[in-house]
């Protein structure tokens, strides 16, 4: 009998985590959307999940809900009945409470206006001035092509070196830009997102400065993790060449 009375409390247990109540609404409104599908969904374990959806007939204006253990980046994804080329996703930073999406059917991410929380505001201030350098990215490529057809050696050379310079200031702007939002999730996401191949200093820097609850968090979390690997990596690396040097070494002697 008290085998039975720990196992239903364990069942009971194990429900109540699978269950936990909503901490974040997803409200959202398609203007133009008469007819389809819109699911709200999120990446685990490198998979794209559903985690609610709701079927659209008529209304445009639609509510999602889940509940979410740290403040990260999910998507709305739309899916038509008629298999139509406006299918896709927006994604924005959740936190618990509420999220207010407003956009068109037919321009469905670049109409997006996302009205969310502070993680979501800076998401958003990074990435106009990272249009910024993309726009400029652009024009070196274009700048590139020019000068691969006019085989002109030192624009190639000029070209190479603005590009080498623009890929440095954009590290560094987001690494500083981590650092100054230290006490929002945005910043161990950026790290990860955007400058995961960077120098470790700089990784490890921006994980340093990192407050407390942030370090606690799910992109906090991740980043320690990814951190650790790159300095095992790096050290494995740093042995190799240590064993090639004393084993150059001794050939020559």
């Amino acid at each position: 009998m008290k085998k039975i009375s720990i196992l239903l409390l364990a069942i009971i247990a194990l429900s109540s985590c699978n269950n936990k109540e909503s901490n974040l609404i997803v409200n959202a409104n398609i203007e133009g959307l008469k007819k389809g599908t819109v699911y709200l969904q999120k990446i685990e374990d490198t998979l794209m999940v559903d985690v609610d959806s709701v079927e659209v007939n008529g209304n445009a204006n639609i509510s999602l809900e889940t509940f979410i253990e740290s403040p990260q980046v999910m998507y709305l994804y739309l899916k038509k009945v008629d298999n139509s080329q406006y299918d896709d996703r927006i994604d924005f930073f959740a936190e618990e409470g509420e999220v207010t999406i407003n956009t068109t059917l037919e321009k469905f991410v670049t109409d997006a206006e996302i009205i969310g929380a502070k993680n979501q505001e800076k998401l958003e201030e990074y990435r106009k001035m990272m249009t910024r350098f993309n726009d400029k990215n652009l024009e070196l490529i274009k700048e590139n092509f020019e000068a691969q057809k006019e085989e002109n050696e030192e624009k190639l050379i000029e070209v190479n070196k603005q590009y080498e310079s623009l890929l440095k200031r954009k590290y560094l702007y987001t690494v500083n830009f981590a650092i100054n939002n230290k006490d929002l999730e945005v910043a161990p996401y950026l790290a990860l997102s955007e400058v995961f191949d960077a120098n470790i200093k700089y990784l490890d820097t921006i994980y340093n400065s990192l407050e407390p609850k942030v370090k606690k968090s799910m992109y906090g979390k991740e980043l320690k993790d990814f951190l650790k690997e790159r300095k095992e990596e790096q050290k494995e690396i740093e042995n190799i060449k240590t064993e090639e040097t004393d084993s150059s070494e001794e050939s020559v002697s």
